[in-house]
């Protein structure tokens, strides 16, 4: 037998080999190489035909021998995509977008403490508020502190500069975070920034090496039922791989603390541990970050949309945190009963209530009585819906807003700021209706007071909701929300990120006791 037959005829044993063994799925794929394979030993065969000494034979022998280099190429390109007789044919699309993506996913392992029994009298019925007290006052001795590890996941989204991309919840609490690639390199991270209302948070680490990076893709274009990939770290098995589907988009997640909204649900496998990691579209390519699963069911998970973080990431790293866009207007929905006054039909959109003379909505032309139909093409028909929107948008961004003036639709650019730090006390008096100071040694000698942490309310609008429920000239502010209140700056930072909110919880310090007040944001002017 010619030593050119050899390789055909194994591959043809093996090609019945596997007939045998059931592998019927990829038969097209194996008979697609296996002729391949045969019609380039048939062009030899013709080669060996040809009597090369024979002169008279020479014009046949080169059209024989540009028809053999013709067909050898086209035959060359057929394999190298089908593969002989299948053998490459295992190499899906899975499994090039997890190469490709997988060395851009971390495992991210955070240490963080706990104290416990902080109150000797504890366990003697006292209220359990008074925890905060003796933490802040007594000595640490009393203290019995407990380590804790907490296991997530995170991809890598900017090789040059060590920036990680993970979920707020997985290193909120940490002292210490460690991130580990699938090449068994570790990092010390530390933390850029987090958005506890996003569930973000971008960490650092430095490598003297560029680091792998995602590449990310466009979520706003998935369609239900296509194939996702998830890779994380669940129950500490690194880079696990699950694949699923994109069950639904637009979902909303309600916790014990809050809302999350706009979700993508997935039916990826993902466990306690994943979260942080990336979920991949076929090619590879970042579509969203794994944030939850719902414990009552199996096989349904939930990410967040790149799209939507694109902005939070900008935010984290370039200031530490998420800076709300200032427009510098307050809306309200229109009812039934006000619609009818104004004689406009269904829900046509948000009545603009007050437009701050110095924002950038008054620079725009908003007037107060203008009813906002849609904010870059999204219709505003409630007000969840506008404050979706306006949390997507940065500072220092140009809006198109359409609106209704007078039976007329008109539409205007308008372009967003941050709010000023300097109108924070304003603001205070306003959604709080309260004055405070910085506690100095003649603040603290006025209201014999000790402390010099926090800021203290000098003066309370009498009518207001705090003057209401008991709180008092000389109270102490420690905490606004999960912001915690040192000075007047962190009062001020506190009371313009939480400017929008309805209400805010309050940690109240009067003569040595703490107390939890929650209170309204309203207009109190």
């Amino acid at each position: 037998m010619h030593l050119g037959l050899i390789p055909g005829f194994f591959n043809t044993v093996d090609f019945a080999s596997q007939i045998t063994a059931g592998h019927l799925d990829q038969r097209q794929d194996i008979l697609n190489g296996c002729f391949t394979h045969v019609m380039f030993l048939y062009l030899i065969f013709l080669w060996k035909r040809v009597d090369m000494p024979m002169i008279a034979k020479q014009n046949d022998l080169k059209k024989r021998s540009l028809l053999l280099f013709a067909g050898s190429l086209i035959i060359t390109l057929i394999s190298w995509q089908n593969g002989f007789c299948g053998i490459e044919t295992r190499e899906n699309n899975v499994v090039k977008a997890v190469r490709k993506a997988g060395p851009a996913v971390v495992n991210i392992s955070s240490q963080y403490e706990i104290r416990k029994n902080s109150n000797p009298f504890s366990g003697y019925g006292i209220d359990p508020l008074l925890d905060t007290f003796f933490r802040d006052f007594f000595s640490p001795e009393l203290e019995r502190r407990e380590k804790r590890t907490s296991l997530g996941s995170g991809v890598i989204i900017d090789g040059m500069r060590g920036f990680v991309l993970t979920n707020t919840h997985v290193v909120e609490k940490a002292s210490t975070i460690s991130v580990a690639l699938n090449d068994q390199r570790e990092f010390e991270a530390t933390i850029v920034g987090m958005d506890p209302d996003s569930d973000l948070a971008v960490l650092k680490i430095k490598s003297d090496h560029e680091l792998p990076a995602i590449e990310m893709g466009n979520s706003d274009d998935l369609m239900i039922g296509e194939s996702v990939i998830a890779i994380g770290n669940p129950f500490g098995f690194s880079h696990t791989v699950t694949t699923g589907v994109v069950s639904s988009i637009n979902r909303s997640i309600k916790t014990a603390e809050r809302v999350f909204h706009r979700f993508i649900q997935t039916d990826a496998s993902i466990n306690p541990g994943n979260s942080g990691g990336p979920l991949l579209n076929i090619n590879g390519e970042l579509i969203g970050i794994n944030t939850a699963i719902f414990a009552q069911a199996q096989g349904i998970g939930f990410a967040i949309p790149i799209n939507r973080a694109k902005r939070i990431i900008s935010d984290l790293i370039n200031f530490g945190e998420v800076i709300q866009a200032w427009v510098g207007i307050t809306v309200q929905p229109i009812d039934s009963s006000l619609s009818k006054y104004l004689d406009i039909q269904g829900d046509l959109g948000l009545m603009v209530t007050a437009v701050d003379p110095q924002g950038p909505s008054a620079k725009a032309g908003l007037r107060e009585g203008d009813i906002i139909l849609s904010i870059d093409g999204l219709k505003t028909t409630d007000i969840s819906t506008y404050q979706l929107k306006m949390n997507e948008i940065s500072a220092d961004q140009t809006i198109s807003v359409e609106y209704r003036r007078k039976g007329k639709t008109a539409q205007t650019n308008i372009k967003t700021a941050i709010f000023p730090l300097d109108r924070a006390l304003d603001l205070a008096g306003q959604r709080l209706g309260i004055t405070v100071s910085d506690l100095d040694k003649q603040v603290q000698s006025k209201y014999d007071v000790l402390t010099n942490i926090g800021v203290i309310i000098i003066k309370i609008r009498r009518g207001s909701y705090l003057d209401h429920i008991g709180v008092r000239p000389g109270d102490i502010i420690r905490q606004i929300d999960e912001a915690q209140v040192e000075n007047m700056a962190d009062f001020k930072a506190a009371m313009v990120k939480y400017r929008n909110k309805p209400s805010v919880v309050l940690l109240i310090q009067r003569h040595g006791n703490l107390y939890y007040v929650n209170t309204t944001m309203k207009d109190n002017s």
